[in-house]
């Protein structure tokens, strides 16, 4: 078995011993290929993110570290965070403790108390191990009322520039930011955003930068020869698996990262679907991916669906604790080495859904099973007499023994799910296959 799997052994049985694999050396820059991230230890990193874009609005300080506390404790690394609300808020603009971002009237001249309480959570991020994908001005769902966009074109260019020199400053020396511009807009006059990054790289920012756009856009067609862009954000409440694949096979010579899909709490969504968005878009070649939950993403505040739980009764909940599996489960293999498989791939399924991704030399695989009728393996795919078959249960974050199999002649062979339903009682699965006992 390679060692990449043997480490599975540990650290999928043991979340403690995966916990210490999620520690952070900041800043984080893109691995030489463009692939994927690494730390400033130059090791990669997997950005498994949760969605908060309220937190710097909505919390208190007390209520923030009891949020970045639970956040940790189940393996999420990475934040996606709204630095000034517009509407997700109980008092937008303002902050939980009366503080404006912007003096009375005037968009865009900021109010240092506001943005001290801002450098406040994004340094406990920081202490805690999370990178933020921080938006500077969230622009609003079709550049509608949701956000800053009008108030961007009434303040004009220059102090947009003006704004993101302040940023720089005001931040300075916090290098776990990922600046996230844009939000659910692909802006008419993009020179508004434009003016924000120009700002920001003249008073010294040098961190990361992606954008977010309206969904299933493509920020690489939206910003062509954009040189501030160092990730690609998929945002698609569609096949996500088939999103990122597309954009994987455009070759844009940068991470992939699965910024938004369907959130739990909303769209009928379900603890399977949700897996199926996570685990799609990383065998689909995405350098990680954001998950989201309806109150947590405005912590109770206005939102757009409603939802009865409150954001601290949503913590625990069963989408975020298939996350932590998921998280479990890829601290124990080398994710960043692997290669979505197209339809000729070694292993193929009969009925339901199959998305796999094998290694670049094809000593293991991954694949990731919604109600298959049938499983065959190909093992001719892995140039090896006999295959290690392994399942685990996304659900549960439990991975079964391993099964020795020495293929008849390296004739491809069927294998089924230890059953039709798992510990939750859905139907999806994760099927690993190496060469070697």
């Amino acid at each position: 078995m390679p060692a990449t799997l043997r480490a599975i052994l540990v650290s999928v049985l043991l979340l403690a011993t995966a916990s210490a694999a999620w520690a952070t050396a900041f800043p984080l820059r893109i691995d030489d290929g463009g692939s994927y991230l690494v730390d400033a230890d130059d090791r990669p990193s997997l950005l498994h993110g949760d969605t908060a874009w309220s937190l710097i609005a909505e919390l208190t300080r007390e209520e923030v570290d009891i949020y970045l506390a639970d956040r940790r404790s189940r393996g999420f690394n990475t934040l996606v965070v709204s630095l000034i609300e517009h509407k997700f808020a109980s008092n937008a603009p303002a902050n939980a403790y009366g503080n404006l971002p912007f003096a009375e009237g005037r968009p865009f001249e900021p109010n240092d108390a506001f943005f001290d309480h801002a450098r406040w959570v994004l340094s406990r991020a920081r202490e805690e191990g999370f990178v933020v994908l921080l938006t500077p001005a969230y622009l609003g769902f079709g550049g509608g009322e949701e956000g800053w966009y009008a108030q961007m074109q009434a303040a004009g260019t220059e102090k947009l520039e003006a704004y993101g020199r302040y940023l720089a400053e005001h931040f300075r020396g916090l290098d776990n930011i990922i600046w996230l511009h844009g939000g659910d807009y692909d802006p008419a006059d993009p020179s508004l955003v434009e003016a924000v990054i120009d700002g920001l790289r003249a008073g010294g920012d040098s961190a990361l930068a992606a954008a977010h756009g309206a969904p299933d856009s493509i920020p690489a067609q939206v910003w062509r020869n954009a040189d501030w862009m160092d990730i690609e954000t998929i945002y698609s409440y569609s096949d996500v698996h088939r999103q990122v694949l597309e954009r994987y096979q455009m070759e844009l010579g940068r991470p992939l990262l699965l910024l938004e899909g369907v959130y739990e709490g909303e769209h009928d969504s379900t603890e399977q679907s949700l897996r199926e968005i996570a685990y799609g878009a990383l065998l689909g070649g995405a350098a990680g991916q954001v998950f989201g939950n309806n109150p947590i993403w405005h912590f109770s505040g206005p939102g757009i669906y409603s939802v009865e739980e409150t954001w601290r009764e949503a913590l625990a909940s069963r989408g975020a604790e298939s996350m932590t599996h998921l998280k479990t489960l890829f601290d124990g293999i080398e994710w960043w080495t692997l290669e979505p498989a197209l339809a000729d791939g070694p292993v193929q399924a009969a009925g339901g859904r199959l998305m796999t991704a094998v290694a670049p030399d094809r000593s293991w695989s991954i694949s990731y099973l919604v109600a298959p009728t049938g499983v065959e393996i190909d093992p001719s795919k892995f140039g090896a007499e006999i295959l290690s078959i392994r399942w685990y249960d996304p659900s549960a974050g439990v991975m079964g023994q391993p099964t020795a199999v020495s293929p008849d002649q390296g004739k491809p062979f069927a294998v089924a799910p230890p059953a039709q339903q798992n510990w939750a009682g859905f139907a999806d699965w994760v099927l690993l296959v190496s060469a070697g006992e």
